[in-house]
């Protein structure tokens, strides 16, 4: 396992698109950080945006994760790439060659994309601590570490994403085109969820049901927006008569639906791999 680490690792820190973008990703996410610095002056109404409770723990934990798994992007064209280039440079044929068996290749590729999922979710759970005990108006422990569940849901998620990228890197072998893929995939999703809830199903939560077992869809019901959840969004929702029944829980059924995708994502991928002649 350390061997095939270490051969992944090699790779992509020599190749210099991929390190440039592995430290932009990281430089990214300590960006959020910057949000406690907004001000706003608008005439008679100032305030800041730490001030508006989002770096309240335990809140905080779902308003980090979410951002940051926005920026997941970054890491998604690293693992594409890193998949094209062993067609375009030949490391692919020369590994089998030299004796790596082709699930030895995938197992190579999927450890990577845990340990990115892993670095990714240790280095917001430092921040957030950092953030919380610097802003938050609760820092009581059992307060601080009531709400983890949304680092283990940031983790499967950015597993699961990091797994489909690897698989259309496989299936189109172009990094370019596995990316629009992937755009390609996320509009047929949208398209397919629109037309089952207005035209399928208008009533009731059957569309909702069904759309939850999309790969894309699983992913983004990990992390649900945590914006209106804020007391400032309440309040003017309050005020307006708008009742917010949102359930911003992390569910085991979805946790289960990605771990299932994960699973097939690596299957296919291997599958391919293994039929094609390359």
């Amino acid at each position: 396992m350390k061997r095939l680490l270490s051969i992944e690792l090699q790779k992509i820190w020599l190749n210099k698109a991929s390190r440039v973008l592995t430290l932009t990703y990281f430089i990214l996410l300590s960006f959020i950080a910057l949000i406690a610095s907004i001000n706003f002056n608008i005439g008679p109404i100032k305030f800041q945006i730490a001030e508006m409770g989002i770096f309240n723990f335990p809140y905080i934990w779902h308003f980090n994760t979410y951002i940051a798994a926005i920026l997941k992007l970054f890491l998604a064209i690293i693992i594409v790439s890193m998949m094209a280039n062993e067609y375009s440079y030949g490391t692919l044929k020369q590994n089998l060659i030299d004796g790596l068996s082709k699930k030895e290749f995938i197992l190579s590729k999927f450890v990577t994309i845990v340990l990115f999922s892993l670095c990714s979710t240790v280095f917001v759970f430092i921040m957030t601590l950092i953030l919380g005990f610097s802003f938050s108006s609760y820092t009581e422990l059992s307060i601080v570490f009531s709400d983890l569940d949304y680092l283990l849901a940031f983790f499967i998620k950015l597993v699961g994403f990091f797994s489909f990228c690897l698989f259309l890197g496989i299936l189109v072998k172009r990094s370019a085109f596995a990316l629009g893929f992937l755009l390609v995939w996320n509009v047929i999703e949208a398209v397919a969820k629109g037309f089952l809830n207005f035209r399928i199903f208008p009533e009731g939560k059957i569309a909702s049901y069904i759309t939850q077992f999309f790969p894309l869809e699983a992913m983004s019901n990990l992390i649900v927006e945590p914006f209106t959840r804020t007391n400032f969004v309440k309040s003017i929702g309050t005020q307006m008569g708008v009742e917010n029944i949102k359930d911003y829980s992390v569910h085991f059924s979805d946790i289960v639906i990605v771990l299932c995708w994960t699973g097939m994502f690596l299957f296919l991928s291997y599958r391919i791999l293994k039929n094609r002649d390359l």
